[in-house]
């Protein structure tokens, strides 16, 4: 029997009145349904990381910082990664930039997908993290979940939404459905690619 993979749903806002909550949730049941994939959620609340102060990357010198190393070893655990995206002014939020920066070694060669939200649906957020991916050696998706527009204002509970995803679902259903297809493949592949890079070294 193959080995699941195992997926975490990276939670990126660390505000107390994120929406970030809500398309975790509704991502995992969607994730969890399949039955392919083995999914946690790591939430940055949860690693209260400094500004990246460190040496270097940890590519080219260990971590020092105990949180860091925390961290560090938490996303190792990990075959691939689906971002739950918030956009602040047309970017990541400074928190999920920092905690991409604290790590080299245990994102690369793996999968990144990602549930972006915002009134233009995180289009802006989605591209900066994609391209800090490819940097960190991770292979980002084609697919992804974009929430924006009406809808986005139609679920932020925020802004007078209703909280519930499910009234929107018609309409990002296949998008997610897509991505996690494309999460699934690129981590079975790189998981295979890894094995044999290990057996050699």
């Amino acid at each position: 029997m193959s080995v699941k993979p195992k997926i975490a749903v990276v939670v990126s806002s660390t505000r107390p009145t994120r929406f970030a909550d809500i398309p975790t949730k509704w991502i995992v049941e969607q994730a969890k349904a399949r039955g392919d994939m083995d999914v946690e959620v790591v939430d940055l609340r949860d690693y209260p990381l400094p500004f990246f102060d460190e040496v270097a990357s940890n590519a080219w010198v260990p971590s020092q910082n105990p949180v860091a190393q925390k961290w560090q070893k938490k996303i190792a655990e990990f075959d691939g990664y689906i971002f739950v995206v918030a956009e602040y002014n047309r970017s990541i939020t400074g928190a999920l930039k920092n905690a991409l920066d604290q790590a080299y070694v245990e994102w690369a060669h793996k999968p990144l997908g990602s549930v972006g939200y915002g009134s233009m649906g995180a289009a802006n957020a989605l591209g900066h993290l994609q391209n800090i991916g490819v940097e960190l050696q991770m292979v980002p998706t084609r697919n992804n979940v974009r929430i924006g527009g009406s809808d986005f204002f139609k679920v932020h509970p925020g802004m007078g939404g209703s909280g519930n995803l499910a009234d929107i679902e018609a309409g990002i259903a296949p998008s997610a459905k897509a991505m996690l297809d494309d999460v699934m493949w690129w981590a079975k592949a790189t998981m295979a690619a890894r094995a044999e890079m290990s057996a050699a070294a």
